[in-house]
């Protein structure tokens, strides 16, 4: 994109719209966004897909972008300007339509969802934290003792239509530490899963403040979920603070996996993550980097 985002001093009028004071504060967990719903009649995990605009349409896009005609609106022509995605492929539930067609947002994308399919070469990541036959996924969440972070088996049942964030090895140049390149490691983190015990206060240099002087400060950004399903993001870029960090708040956790095998009736394959975790059940470790298989 052809500008940078920062935050101001002045909290923008949605926010305020949409209640920001009271809304519940939430780590920005950095990965890639996924998304859990029905495919052939079983609950899939979807990958993130936008259409963008093929070469044609993307320099008639930027030159109107630059050449700041305000007064008027860039006009898609959605048959012809977008790249051809999958059949599979299905819109984000926030998209608007027009005339039965899916429009761009403001960046010229549309943001949607293809299914990973088991043992998918191009989602290959996606495809290591579900297991379909069993209809789970390896999620990291809160433990019921404060404090502490749980790996464990979720049904894909009891995550659908949630989206979900796809954190790991191989994934946004794996901030956390998670795994090796022997042995990736990838875990899938409800949106909103890590609630803010002690949020800052909603002023720039107390937010600047909390990101640089704590450790619950060590994260990518705060995501405000508020009570009409409003999200509001701010990212340690939008201040002009540095992203990733050497050390992190949720890397520097400590973490117990749960297990329990005799729930499924499956087996798993003995090089996936879920016989590797399967194996540790009942371990703790005193920081999620440090989880090993060997």
């Amino acid at each position: 994109q052809p500008f940078k985002v920062l935050a101001t001093e002045t909290i923008t009028g949605k926010a305020l719209e949409a209640d920001i004071y009271n809304a519940i504060p939430t780590e920005k967990v950095d990965g890639t966004c996924c998304y859990v719903t029905a495919y052939e009649g079983q609950p899939y995990l979807w990958a993130r897909l936008d259409r963008k605009p093929n070469k044609e349409a993307e320099k008639r896009f930027k030159r109107f972008l630059y050449s700041l005609e305000d007064c008027k609106e860039f006009v898609w022509n959605v048959e012809e300007d977008f790249k051809p995605v999958p059949d599979t492929w299905i819109p984000a539930k926030d998209i608007e339509f027009s005339n039965g067609n899916p429009l761009p947002d403001e960046n010229g994308h549309m943001p949607g969802w293809v299914p990973v399919e088991k043992n998918s070469k191009q989602y290959c990541w996606h495809s290591s934290v579900v297991n379909y036959e069993a209809e789970v996924a390896l999620v990291l969440k809160h433990h019921a003792d404060p404090g502490l972070l749980e790996i464990s088996p979720v049904p894909l049942s009891e995550i659908l239509e949630q989206t979900l964030e796809l954190i790991g090895t191989n994934i946004n140049a794996n901030p956390y530490g998670l795994g090796s390149k022997k042995q990736p490691v990838h875990l899938l983190v409800p949106h909103g899963a890590f609630e803010i015990k002690n949020p800052p206060a909603l002023k720039q240099n107390d937010i600047l403040s909390w990101f640089e002087g704590c450790s619950e400060g060590k994260v990518e950004g705060i995501v405000w979920h508020c009570h009409d399903g409003c999200l509001i993001k701010l990212h340690r870029h939008h201040l002009g603070l540095r992203w990733p960090l050497a050390e992190t708040y949720l890397n520097s956790q400590p973490v117990v996996i749960a297990f329990n095998r005799t729930k499924y009736d499956c087996d798993f394959e003995p090089k996936s993550l879920f016989h590797h975790f399967s194996k540790l059940d009942g371990q703790r470790f005193d920081r999620l980097q440090d989880i090993k298989f060997d």
